[in-house]
């Protein structure tokens, strides 16, 4: 059983990415019903949440089942994450993280997210300031380094390790590569076959498919594996890793009949997070993963898209349930 300090979080557990404007409550219940392990919010500025700004406070809010879940934090001000630190744990999540791999410019470029990784000294500090603030375990998500000059990834995974943090998440890029090439899994390894460590290694990036994350688990031996770009949108991807983990086999992918429900829960529960103008707006990115291999849609797609009114999302769905359905197909993912 693999443990983030007493929390325990399955054999070989499937964590939720932290992603800003995806894993929000609505998401994150879906995930949560398709097996994700372990849930993390959205990140959040601690200069946010020590003005008590209302967008960085509601997503401190979550909900019971959601649990095993992590409050992500970032910032580069080491007395500010501290004190956001200790308003994140009063919030009771099981996990406070430390945001140390966006790429993102406003982010990085600020001295924030993997803008750190330019001055580890600091990084090593403030963590050591976070995990002596709360009285929870406290982890990381980070990358390689901040380009292929600065990997020392091996070595502060070690010196964060020894102020205190309790499990570890590696996205095998470097900063300047944002999201593209491919993700170098073998760092991750280095880092996770490293004598000293003793706390959970989870390798993250690329991880697509059943078939390659029962390679990546195989090959490089981490303790779990965190995914990202592939669930916006599949949800499913959780189940069908598991399922292949067990079996060998590939699950059915959903049909399109599932497909539109789970899009139509998602769209209303998120209606009823953020309101109807952000409800809208933020879904939008998940459609096309929602219905991803149905031919002759992109019609349907863009109205989705450019739907400003509920009942026009509502009615589009409809509408491509009785188009499609139908047929009963199952579409290959």
């Amino acid at each position: 059983m693999v443990k983030i300090g007493d929390v325990e979080v399955g054999e070989f557990p499937l964590l939720l990415a932290p992603m800003e404007d995806v894993s929000d409550p609505p998401f994150r219940a879906l995930c949560k019903e398709n097996g994700a392990d372990v849930m993390y919010t959205e990140f959040i500025s601690s200069e946010g949440l020590i003005r008590d700004a209302a967008k960085s406070v509601q997503k401190l809010d979550f909900f019971e089942y959601e649990r095993p879940l992590g409050i992500q934090i970032f910032g580069d001000e080491i007395s500010s994450m501290r004190e956001a630190a200790a308003i994140t744990a009063e919030a009771n999540p099981d996990i406070v993280d430390i945001n140390y791999g966006c790429p993102v410019k406003k982010v990085a470029c600020k001295g924030a997210g993997a803008g750190i990784l330019l001055d580890i000294p600091k990084m090593v500090a403030m963590t050591k300031e976070i995990v002596e603030a709360v009285d929870k375990p406290v982890t990381v998500k980070t990358r390689l380094g901040w380009d292929d000059n600065t990997k020392y990834i091996v070595e502060v995974a070690e010196r964060l390790q020894d102020v205190g943090i309790q499990a570890i998440s590696i996205h095998g890029r470097t900063r300047k590569q944002m999201y593209k090439g491919e993700a170098d899994w073998s760092l991750i390894a280095e880092v996770k076959n490293n004598p000293r460590m003793k706390i959970p290694v989870f390798g993250n990036g690329d991880i697509d498919s059943p078939q390659r994350a029962l390679d990546y688990r195989n090959k490089y031996g981490v303790d779990g594996l965190m995914i990202g770009r592939a669930s916006i949108g599949y949800p499913w991807i959780f189940r069908e890793i598991k399922h292949y983990f067990k079996t060998g086999e590939l699950l059915e992918a959903p049909s399109l009949v599932e497909r539109v429900e789970a899009c139509r829960r998602h769209f209303e529960m998120a209606l009823d997070w953020k309101g109807e103008r952000l409800g809208i707006n933020e879904t939008r990115r998940h459609y096309t993963n929602y219905f991803k291999g149905i031919p002759n849609f992109k019609e349907y797609r863009t109205r989705l898209v450019t739907a400003d009114d509920p009942k026009e999302v509502y009615a589009t769905l409809k509408e491509i349930e009785s188009q499609f359905a139908e047929t009963e197909m199952l579409l290959p993912y």
